[in-house]
């Protein structure tokens, strides 16, 4: 919690669109940043992210499937930042109250994840399997 009150400290004007394209991007590269700090859920996602990546190395798939399992790879990620997103604005009108509608806010958030996260799973398969099958 503490992490937050400092992030949002220094965003006191959160609330204007930037009219600088590079502010936006720092905005953008900020937010990324404060998932990567926060998120113990995206930390995983990332060691799983470039194990993938490796074993599409070592296995020599082709670029397509490379193309397939990077696409795979960021969609599992931005919606973990979603989720994120949307957890935190969820706390925010919530407050430390228990609200039905906020429980299904959150979960939705969090399947939606789940579901990227277990397709994720089949594409590597998909991606890997007659791979590893030739090797033995």
């Amino acid at each position: 919690m503490e992490k937050k009150i400092k992030s949002l400290e220094n965003r006191k004007e959160s609330y204007k669109t930037s009219k600088n394209v590079l502010i936006s991007f720092k905005y953008a590269f900020s937010g990324i940043n404060y998932v990567l700090k926060t998120s113990r859920n995206f930390k995983i996602q990332l060691i799983f992210a470039f194990a993938s990546l490796m074993i599409g190395f070592l296995l020599q798939i082709s670029l397509n499937n490379y193309v397939i399992l990077i696409a795979t790879i960021m969609s599992v990620l931005i919606l973990e930042i979603l989720n994120t997103s949307i957890e935190s604005i969820v706390d925010l009108v919530v407050k430390k109250e228990f609200s039905g509608l906020a429980k299904i806010s959150k979960d939705t958030s969090a399947g939606a994840v789940l579901l990227a996260s277990i397709n994720s799973v089949i594409i590597a398969v998909y991606i890997f399997f007659p791979k590893i099958k030739l090797l033995f």
